[in-house]
């Protein structure tokens, strides 16, 4: 029998042998995992102007993805003002840290596709909360700035089966394409998600089938976060 001083000094030994390998994974891993993670919201950014790639974004491989990227994908750091950030990249934006700080203090990510056809796709970055937690989309607009022309959806921990049919369902995220986010008048009023049946064809779209904590948090996410272009959106519009 192993005396109890032991058996303390095999597992103390133990345990710094295993929290030296899982440092050592962790820290040679990490450029790894950075990368995948690039290529990961690469994709996320591209899905929403899918109809548009010269390929099913399916059937890339991660090179060809940073390949496109980098050639059909201009980028851009904005204000809730207006202005532009200068020195920055709208990829290295992290949406969750932007989140918390005060809105005139955050950078809003811009991505403008540029379609073999000539035609430029504006992609807009949004985030916001689900029932259980945190849910994200890029938003694409036509060169109108208003126009939806695509769009991916995202969340953290929404249920299977429910809220999670943002990302899983790929008829939530179709039926955004050809709604309009301004008014005859030009007035920025966002997307409506509706329960019960779409009410308004030009700004509505049918909510989820019991998910309607979710469903707010789209339509609150939507409202609030691309209200934070419409400044910039307005910029390019006049000098259009």
């Amino acid at each position: 029998m192993f005396s109890n001083s032991y058996i303390i000094r095999f597992v103390l030994v133990m345990c710094v042998i295993v929290a030296v390998v899982l440092a050592f994974m962790s820290s040679g891993l990490s450029e790894i995992h950075g990368k995948n993670e690039a290529v990961f919201n690469k994709r996320a950014i591209l899905t929403s102007v899918k109809t548009f790639l010269p390929k099913p974004l399916e059937a890339m491989s991660d090179t060809e993805v940073e390949a496109l990227f980098k050639d059909k994908i201009e980028q851009k750091v904005v204000k809730l003002d207006g202005s532009e950030v200068t020195g920055m990249v709208a990829e290295q934006i992290d949406m969750a840290k932007e989140k918390k700080k005060p809105e005139a203090e955050r950078n809003l990510p811009l991505f403008i596709y540029k379609a073999d056809d000539g035609k430029s796709y504006y992609i807009l970055a949004v985030r916001g909360s689900g029932l259980w937690d945190e849910i994200w989309a890029n938003i694409a607009l036509q060169d109108d700035f208003n126009t939806i022309a695509g769009t991916s959806f995202d969340h953290k921990g929404e249920t299977p089966g429910l809220g999670a049919e943002i990302k899983d369902n790929p008829a939530f995220p179709a039926q955004f394409v050809g709604k309009k986010l301004l008014d005859e008048s030009g007035n920025f009023i966002s997307i409506n998600v509706v329960k019960g049946g779409v009410a308004d064809g030009i700004h509505d779209v049918d909510a989820i089938s019991g998910s309607t904590i979710t469903s707010k948090g789209v339509q609150e996410m939507l409202k609030r976060g691309l209200g934070y272009y419409q400044n910039y959106l307005n910029k390019l519009k006049t000098a259009g």
